[in-house]
């Protein structure tokens, strides 16, 4: 394999009941790191505005315009305490929530009839790389009905799709207070301890993409 590794990492912007999403500043801690291992990685951001359209329409003019060989996500578990690892893409969309442009889903469902997407083994390798930091980190298998899952199935439908993309996986959060500590009766999770376990998923994601790319 020749050439610099190319990396996408995602985030989402705010959303109804969620005007501040910790997403969008791990990332950009995570996008901005300097380290010797990320010399030979391009490391590109983007943050979807909260809508079906942002996702249908963006994720692959991404894909087409960065040609990531890896996709990492990020999204807000609001009601969670500690990070959670997606091993799965439900084929599931709520119907009672509208997105953050007002629209609802027409159906409960992304495609008809098909059975959830998995991420893959490295899905538990991540995990494991996060816990080395020693945040609270575990594995899940529901990611939800929103837009996170949503984004989730794309990204999977991606992998199987006709580019260079190789390995997807989407972390959910927990919430933060808007100064990066932790938000009081809701995690004991900070800014600092995300961008460390993203760091170390980040850095395990990059052997792994390699070990994928030469397979």
């Amino acid at each position: 394999m020749s050439g610099r590794l190319r990396i996408l990492v995602t985030a989402f912007g705010p959303f109804p009941g969620a005007p501040f999403n910790p997403t969008m500043p791990v990332v950009k801690r995570l996008t901005t790191l300097r380290r010797p291992a990320f010399d030979d990685v391009a490391l590109t951001s983007h943050i979807f505005d909260v809508t079906y359209a942002a996702v249908d329409r963006e994720l692959p003019e991404l894909i087409a315009r960065h040609r990531p060989q890896a996709l990492l996500m990020f999204g807000l578990a609001g009601r969670t305490r500690y990070l959670r690892i997606e091993s799965r893409a439900r084929n599931a969309v709520t119907t009672r929530f509208p997105d953050a442009g007002r629209q609802h889903a027409r159906k409960g469902s992304i495609a008809g009839g098909a059975d959830a997407k998995l991420f893959g083994p490295h899905s538990e390798k991540l995990l494991r790389a996060a816990l080395a930091t020693g945040i609270d980190a575990r594995m899940s298998r529901d990611a939800g009905s929103y837009l996170c899952n949503y984004l989730s199935w794309r990204a999977i439908e991606a992998v199987d799709g006709e580019n260079e993309l190789r390995l997807a996986q989407f972390i959910h959060v927990p919430p933060l207070a808007h100064d990066g500590t932790a938000a009081p009766g809701k995690s004991d999770v900070t800014l600092e301890a995300l961008v460390d376990a993203g760091e170390a998923i980040l850095m395990e994601l990059v052997k792994l993409t390699r070990q994928a790319l030469r397979a």
